[in-house]
């Protein structure tokens, strides 16, 4: 090749390349401008929030297969290398030996509960505080801590070898739990304004949930047992840091600035005061209280009463996913058609929670016990996908349109049954037995039921808009709207404007006639 034809050539190659560059950036610029389309970004942010969701939840419950069983190889080594040690008295030293053995026993069943229950604790604590954030900052920047939080505690989880950076990781995770679950919920709250769109939205969160919860032992499990515990840590964690550069490139946290304009929502004690609120944060408390306190007790009883396979123990929840969605879908579909009977699922769901949690200790095999296991997951379905769209049309109707306060209530009532089930529910069996817990647990769902009576004339309230909470929603978008809305403020007041001598214009007080001063506001 001649020097003439390489020197053509390279202005082409050039071209070229700046050609590709050029239609990159092009389509860069239209994937943007598609991505802050409101329809579009709402659907991306639903997706965001649902994979919050899932990761929340399957690390909530990866760990069931596989802490308890790294946790005792753990104690098998520390117990090798004292029995290595040289006996300093032959008869005492076996006793002392048969003592440790006992007591290490305790300490481990101490050791799973504690560790389970920290998470639910500290989400608990965290709450009241993560809400009153969220209110103030907005959903996203609490949104991309959460996640920030869960990120590390997941890696955490992954290379920690004692149980003191196990327990580290699990109460991090609670504080990211407090901040995630709670912001997502409330965005979409916010986002979805309409009540069907808001309740189908919710619906798919729950989805999401379930899954997470119900699919991550049997996934914890099978990687647990083919690849080692870091496994399938490193592949929540990847996933956990690929959500929060989708939450940073669609939400655009620090650069949002939107909240300047929002009203600031009531403080979470007065929201607790509410009975309303009160009502519905109690029905999600007893509703959840079968599944967080069947949770680490029915294996066990499963292993007892029925010989069931370790197989059959790791299994056991999973079918239940199935009518979980069942329900969600048919309480969507319900609300949509007879949105004034949001009261009324959650009152079938409690029934139907109830019953399915007496009939649990008649079951004789694994197959039996799938049929009120799914009856359990399909009522909790009706309560929350009923309930928690409830929450957000009463702060709507009630008291200012921001949600993070009241989901943060939401998740309070989830946390208060997941941090009393690792401990009080081996307390009940061992005192009382597996029975007399699930009659009490079936019979308090039954018995609360009534109570959602209440709600029954929720869906006839009318929210009250005012001048204020306009210029609160919208706000002056420049000097002459600014302007207009002050003398609109100094009418109201019996205000009119004059003009003096200097050319300078001022308010003076004026009268008005009763009809003039009841068109001020208007609801």
């Amino acid at each position: 090749m001649n020097p003439e034809e390489s020197a053509g050539k390279a202005p082409n190659l050039a071209q070229m390349a700046a050609s590709k560059l050029s239609q990159m950036g092009d389509r860069t610029k239209e994937l943007g401008s598609a991505m802050q389309e409101p329809a579009r970004q709402n659907r991306i942010i639903l997706v965001i929030v649902c994979v919050v969701l899932l990761l929340d939840n399957m690390l909530y419950m990866v760990i069931v297969p596989i802490i308890p069983d790294y946790l005792r190889d753990l104690q098998q080594a520390a117990e090798r290398a004292q029995t290595r040690a040289p006996p300093t008295h032959g008869n005492s030293s076996n006793i002392s030996a048969h003592q440790r053995a006992s007591t290490g026993e305790d300490n481990y069943d101490v050791q799973i509960g504690v560790l389970f229950a920290s998470k639910a604790i500290v989400q608990l604590l965290v709450n009241p505080l993560s809400g009153t954030f969220i209110d103030r900052v907005g959903y996203d920047i609490p949104l991309v801590i959460g996640l920030s939080i869960m990120f590390l505690s997941t890696l955490i989880f992954a290379f920690a070898e004692n149980y003191v950076t196990l327990f580290v990781a699990r109460s991090m995770q609670g504080i990211g739990s407090a901040f995630a679950d709670t912001s997502g919920i409330a965005l979409i709250a916010d986002r979805y304004t309409e009540e069907a769109e808001r309740s189908k939205a919710l619906g798919i969160a729950l989805a999401f949930i379930s899954f997470g919860s119900l699919v991550a032992p049997p996934f914890g499990g099978v990687l647990y047992e083919f690849a080692g515990k870091r496994v399938p840590f490193l592949i929540l964690s990847a996933v956990c840091l690929v959500d929060g550069v989708m939450c940073l490139v669609v939400l655009k946290p620090f650069s949002n600035r939107e909240r300047a304009n929002m009203p600031v929502g009531p403080p979470i004690y007065r929201l607790m005061m509410d009975p309303y609120i009160a009502v519905v944060a109690g029905a999600l408390t007893i509703c959840n209280i079968p599944l967080a306190f069947l949770e680490p007790t029915i294996a066990t009883w499963m292993e007892e009463t029925m010989n069931a396979s370790q197989w059959e123990t790791g299994m056991t929840w999973f079918p239940a996913f199935f009518p979980h969605v069942l329900g969600v879908f048919l309480t969507v579909k319900l609300a949509a058609k007879y949105p004034h009977l949001q009261w009324f699922y959650g009152a079938i769901g409690m029934v139907f929670i109830g019953a399915s949690s007496c009939t649990v200790p008649a079951c004789k095999n694994f197959g039996e016990l799938m049929i009120p296991l799914c009856g359990i997951c399909f009522g909790i379905a009706f309560v929350d996908t009923a309930l928690l769209p409830t929450l957000g049309f009463l702060v709507d109707v009630r008291h200012v349109s921001v949600y993070g306060s009241v989901y943060a209530i939401a998740d309070i009532s989830y946390c208060v049954a997941y941090a009393m089930g690792p401990v009080v529910a081996g307390k009940i069996v061992h005192d009382l037995g597996f029975v007399q817990l699930n009659l009490g647990m079936g019979l308090a769902n039954v018995l609360y039921a009534p109570a959602l009576l209440l709600l029954k004339n929720v869906s006839q309230m009318k929210p009250s808009h005012s001048e204020r909470n306009i210029l609160l929603e919208d706000g002056p978008t420049g000097l002459y709207d600014t302007i207009k809305m002050e003398q609109k403020e100094k009418k109201r007041k019996g205000l009119c404007t004059t003009v003096n001598e200097n050319g300078i214009e001022t308010f003076v007080q004026r009268s008005f006639s009763e009809e003039e001063s009841s068109g001020g506001e208007y609801a």
